[in-house]
């Protein structure tokens, strides 16, 4: 199988730097390498002082570099749909260029990005894909996308798509409004199928992503709560790369104090991120550029360590679905390093477990066992998030102290989500009773 390997960090700390030496020393092993960016400032060509088109490029032995079309994925995964939105704004009265602005997926590009991704893998052509991501903010965005519009599509597209067969012919007599035909159907069925393969790929064993920083302690804030995120959605993070290291070797007095707060922080980062590997790289006067520069970089980053192993349980954070009985409750537990129980609140809608970081939220859909029972308790230990499940009729309400700091009652989302259900219910039904009215 194709590894597939993502870096991202702060703007800055030189992901981009760090991806492409990465994809050199691949080639280099006589791997075949593709190296691209879902970036939408496209960097790669600067880093190997290369042309590169949005076809993948030979510029070395065994070593392809690509900087992609978003557009050519965009209007196949969205073409339809948007044609069809534009229809409806145009008998509305928009104007044709603000309707063109208004049916732009937004973060369409850097998605469908990866779309190609999943097409080289597919391929077969590639021993080592290397993914030059966006700043992390950008790229917990992107990665959390696949799955939450999937979510939001498996629950809407089926109940939308019976009502307009139900409603189409009455609609098309006494409306002017365009109404969408299969192929719109099918493109959204078509783009939902795409951002499952996306989930499926990203979050799977052969492929992991690798948070890049740089010894200040913004930085190193920043990547402590992207291993965080990145753990809530489910993706393997196996390794930190530590950029421009300042050498103690030959310090003068000036550069001693840089070379002794970067080490207090280096050592903060050892003692956060283990047991992953920590890559230091030493600051250069000048970025490495091209093949030569670049592939130098790499060796001296890794050492003897073979950064395209794939990740073992013992050096890898994913999210461990593993479920654990003692034959009356059930646990369910997912690794959250570094979250802290302030920032963490919990809530149960129907067989999902909705589980919320700061400002990122992951829908967790429950196994059968668990989804016939009640939230007992939780607590967040040593970087684990644990989820007691107990049979309905045996429950009692989790103690304030089970109950993660900062969060509300387990149940409440779904007392919430029963109301907002039931609302758009009746509106639906109102909306069918007027239609009917004016047939």
């Amino acid at each position: 199988m194709t590894r597939v390997l993502l870096y991202t960090g702060k703007g800055g700390v030189g992901k981009t730097t760090s991806a492409a030496g990465t994809a050199t020393l691949a080639a280099l092993r006589g791997l075949r390498t593709l190296v691209l960016s879902t970036d939408a400032a496209h960097s790669l060509s600067d880093a190997f002082d290369s042309e590169v088109g949005p076809e993948p490029t030979e510029i070395d032995d065994l070593l392809f570099v690509q900087q992609i079309d978003a557009q050519r994925k965009f209007e196949r995964s969205w073409g339809d749909i948007q044609s069809y939105l534009r229809s409806v704004l145009h008998m509305v009265g928009v104007d044709p260029i603000e309707a063109e602005e208004l049916t732009v997926l937004p973060g369409a590009e850097e998605v469908l990005a990866l779309l190609e991704v999943r097409d080289h893998v597919r391929s077969g052509r590639w021993d080592v894909i290397v993914v030059d991501c966006a700043p992390t903010a950008e790229t917990l965005r992107l990665l959390a996308l696949p799955e939450a519009l999937n979510w939001y599509m498996d629950r809407i597209f089926n109940a939308e798509r019976k009502m307009m067969r139900t409603f189409r012919p009455f609609l098309s007599r006494g409306s002017s409004l365009p109404m969408p035909d299969d192929n719109v159907f099918d493109a959204l069925r078509r783009l939902q199928s795409d951002l499952s393969d996306i989930r499926t790929l990203l979050a799977g064993p052969d492929a992991s992503v690798r948070l890049v920083l740089t010894p200040e302690a913004v930085v190193v804030a920043e990547a402590r709560r992207s291993l965080t995120r990145l753990s809530l959605y489910g993706y393997r993070v196996d390794g930190v790369v530590a950029n421009r290291v300042f050498p103690a070797a030959g310090a003068d007095t000036w550069r001693r104090q840089w070379v002794a707060a970067q080490r207090g922080i280096l050592e903060e980062v050892a003692d956060s991120f283990r047991p992953l590997p920590i890559w230091e790289s030493p600051y250069r006067v000048c970025e490495p550029v091209g093949v030569e520069e670049l592939a130098a970089f790499a060796v001296e980053m890794y050492g003897g360590d073979d950064p395209f192993a794939r990740a073992t349980d013992e050096t890898s954070l994913w999210v461990d679905r593993h479920i654990d009985t003692d034959g009356r409750t059930y646990t369910l537990t997912m690794p959250l390093p570094l979250a802290s129980a302030s920032e963490l609140e919990l809530a149960r809608h129907g067989d999902e477990l909705i589980i919320t970081v700061g400002s990122y939220r992951r829908v967790l859909p429950l196994p059968a066992a668990l989804a016939r029972g009640v939230v007992a308790g939780a607590r967040l230990d040593d970087g684990r998030l644990q989820v007691r499940f107990a049979p309905r009729e045996t429950a009692r309400p989790a103690a304030p102290s089970e109950v993660p700091s900062g969060s509300g009652p387990l149940e409440s989302a779904q007392e919430l989500a029963q109301g907002l259900t039931a609302e758009y219910h009746e509106q639906l039904a109102r909306r069918t009773a007027a239609i009917g009215e004016g047939l």
